[in-house]
């Protein structure tokens, strides 16, 4: 295939009119549009025209819970495949879904299925897993369930990690908790522990980070706010250098916040994370989330029995993103939060998050407003 004349958002957090070669599922090379060297594809089976629109990487989601009606926690083969149908249609070509807070023979399920997992040429590639409970504070358990917390758990981490095939890419764990420190100690050479869901204080979140946690999920929500003389967890994870997920979607989140974390966080630290629960892709109602019911009117979701507490969202990652940039973030830090930085979160940025020579070739043209034009999963080009 052979994308022509795009403006292509580069290695380089910029965009340059280039042409892009794939070759199978991989970029091959990327050329300025006048190069003579393209002259010899132009046999190539498909050639897309790309002039006037910007090509953008795949974006990789970090941290969600489902779509279309299905929640990664069901742990249903078909189920899954809707989701990754969902997301690659949306221009979110490689996947790490979030549990939710479970005892062990519940997520024993979900892990199973998703080690079996195979993406269809539709779907986005699953390429990790995001353990977001049960070790988590009862104190700021957001839309978690209470009856499954516990203790953090070094063999039931290791347990289900090696069920899930070493897919688990992240873990959440609230660092004031008994065993908290010894966990991040252990593990971080493993995976990416994320504080998370806690009411911790800065002096804990500072411990936590300096034994390794270097991941902070969904920020300032489920947490103690950064105030002067109780800065929290968020002002530690500032200065510690903590990459920082950030959902916004225009309900989590007050713009002016949003742009906050982004002025005060590295531009490489910072992702975006849509948050989706199930009811993503369809109408208001009432759907589940980690087993309980959740109310869904616009944007919002909440949990019915209590409607003050946030349940996930009901936006996808892409139009986070594009909420992002409305809400004054540049875009091409919005890009990058959506697509290079989450993958370095995760350990796969060698493959995906970026269009450069040898990467995955997903690839989502888009034109002046990121409407999606079209969308090349895995080289192979998708129908909208």
């Amino acid at each position: 295939m052979v994308i022509k004349g795009a403006f292509v958002y580069t290695k380089e957090h910029g965009f340059e009119k280039k042409d892009i070669i794939t070759d199978g599922i991989a970029i091959g090379k990327l050329y300025s549009s006048s190069a003579d060297d393209l002259n010899m594809n132009e046999s190539s089976e498909e050639i897309i025209d790309a002039e006037g629109l910007y090509a953008i990487p795949g974006l990789v989601d970090i941290h969600f819970h489902g779509a279309m009606g299905h929640d990664f926690c069901d742990a249903d083969a078909e189920g899954l495949e809707e989701i990754a149908r969902y997301e690659a249609r949306n221009g979110i070509l490689a996947i790490c879904p979030a549990t939710m807070t479970y005892n062990e023979e519940i997520l024993q399920g979900i892990m199973d299925c998703a080690a079996a997992f195979s993406p269809k040429e539709d779907m986005a590639e699953l390429v990790g897993i995001n353990m977001e409970g049960p070790f988590i504070s009862p104190k700021k358990i957001g839309a978690q369930n209470p009856k499954y917390l516990m203790e953090p758990d070094i063999s039931m981490f290791r347990r289900l990690n090696e069920r899930a095939k070493g897919l688990i890419k992240l873990v959440d764990i609230a660092p004031e908790l008994s065993r908290s420190m010894d966990f991040i100690k252990e593990l971080s050479g493993e995976v990416n522990v994320s504080v998370a869901h806690t009411a911790c204080d800065y002096d804990t979140a500072i411990k936590a980070f300096e034994n390794g946690a270097r991941h902070i999920t969904h920020l300032f929500n489920a947490m103690p706010g950064l105030t002067h003389r109780e800065p929290g967890p968020i002002r530690a994870a500032m200065e510690k250098g903590a990459e920082a997920e950030i959902i916004a979607d225009g309900v989590h989140i007050h713009p002016s916040m949003v742009r906050f974390a982004f002025e005060n966080f590295p531009e490489d630290k910072m992702i975006l994370i849509a948050d989706s629960m199930e009811a993503t892709g369809l109408p208001d109602g009432e759907y589940q989330l980690g087993g309980q019911k959740v109310t869904v009117t616009g944007k919002k979701a909440v949990l019915t029995e209590h409607p003050e507490t946030i349940a996930g969202s009901a936006s996808n990652l892409f139009d986070c993103m594009k909420s992002a940039i409305g809400m004054g973030i540049e875009k091409e830090a919005a890009i990058r939060a959506a697509s290079e930085n989450p993958a370095k979160a995760i350990g796969i940025d060698d493959k995906y998050g970026c269009i450069a020579d040898g990467y995955v070739a997903n690839i989502v043209l888009v034109d002046e407003d990121l409407t999606i034009r079209y969308i090349i999963n895995r080289g192979k080009l998708m129908e909208l």
